[in-house]
């Protein structure tokens, strides 16, 4: 089998349909509720036209939540708000149904998938459905070594490509994507830093566990020590996986690649997500035609992420938690832009040559 190369993916991907989206924007003049006054749901409402290619937009009704989880051993340098080592508890909590994602997957009774592509534990704490996919126990700790080889980089890759395939193949129509890791902020933060130019005290955040002043001096200084590292392999988007991202971090972004490619629509959810879908921008431009940002965490490396790629979030509640918890959020959004611009009325015809005034409120 030859070497992946990610840049190959932007043959592959093409845009989201302009055409139709210039139908269903013609088609919401037409409505009856004035143009405009419905927000941000008119644009969903259009996005979810172009990437369905059809107008009016089906409705979504088999999304999921997708997972990647996976340890990181930069969370030995106590850079984290969680012990190292510790995230297949968070993939327990989940699996139980006492975790946020869990408990509004159930509310909302949207099905969610984990993928172990990296977690640093015995395989039998955790079901066999969940942990056999898992590239390597944990990911090098960044700051002094590589997070992977790129054999290992490219075999995360294409786990989350097979996991994307498998999704689109049973017919999830949306993916609502997050993580479960510790230590996962750090790389993030250095992937985002690495492909915005930036310092590292621009990018470092709290993270989802919260840490103090101390821990956050600590993690500027892995993630200064991390870039000086990925600084030379910035030309390979594989290469700089693997010396600084993680097996869950490059799993991400080979799904998220190959849900482009496959013309699945996938809501991202916090600062791992966003410096993968960064990545992924890296070697296809096209491909965020095919991603929602779901909601803002507060990790500048977040912000500055979805900046880049021109991805304007549609929640900031102050959401921190990850795990997929504020994209799931924003799941309800998108349904209800959906249904919205495929069942509200048109004018009739006698009110639409009056213009869209006609559909305004009377004083």
């Amino acid at each position: 089998m030859s070497r992946l190369t990610l840049d190959d993916f932007s043959d592959q991907i093409a845009r989201a349909d302009g055409t139709l989206r210039q139908v269903a924007e013609d088609h919401r003049e037409r409505l009856l509720i004035p143009p405009k006054s419905l927000g941000r749901l008119d644009e969903l409402g259009q996005w979810l036209v172009a990437a369905q290619g059809c107008n009016p937009p089906e409705p979504v009704v088999r999304p999921k939540v997708v997972l990647f989880a996976g340890d990181h051993g930069v969370a030995a340098s106590d850079v984290s708000g969680r012990p190292a080592g510790s995230a297949h508890e968070l993939v327990s909590a989940v699996l139980e149904g006492t975790s946020p994602v869990a408990v509004l997957a159930r509310r909302m009774d949207v099905p969610v998938r984990i993928v172990d592509a990296g977690l640093d534990c015995a395989p039998e704490l955790l079901p066999a459905d969940v942990v056999r996919h898992r590239v390597r126990r944990g990911s090098g700790r960044i700051d002094v070594e590589d997070a992977l080889t790129v054999e290992e980089a490219e075999a995360a890759v294409r786990l989350g490509m097979a996991i994307a395939d498998e999704e689109a193949d049973a017919g999830t129509d949306l993916v609502v994507l997050g993580d479960l890791s510790v230590g996962g902020t750090t790389p993030a933060a250095v992937l985002v830093a690495a492909l915005c130019g930036t310092d590292a005290s621009v990018v470092t955040g709290r993270g989802g566990a919260g840490i103090d002043d101390l821990a956050w001096m600590r993690k500027c200084a892995a993630i200064r020590d991390a870039l000086r590292r990925a600084r030379p392999v910035l030309g390979d988007q594989l290469e700089l996986l693997a010396a600084v991202g993680g097996a869950d971090l490059a799993a991400t972004t080979g799904f998220l690649l190959q849900c482009a490619v496959r013309r699945t629509p996938v809501i991202l959810d916090g600062v791992v997500s966003a410096a993968c879908a960064l990545v992924g921008q890296r070697a296809a431009f096209r491909a965020p035609d095919w991603w929602l940002a779901g909601q803002l965490t507060g990790e500048p490396a977040q912000a500055k992420a979805l900046d880049r790629m021109a991805l304007n979030p549609m929640l900031d509640q102050g959401v921190s938690v990850g795990e997929g918890t504020g994209a799931l959020l924003a799941l309800p959004l998108v349904q209800a832009a959906a249904s919205l611009l495929a069942q509200l009325p048109e004018r009739p015809a006698d009110a639409a040559a009056d213009g869209p005034e006609a559909g305004d409120d009377k004083d």
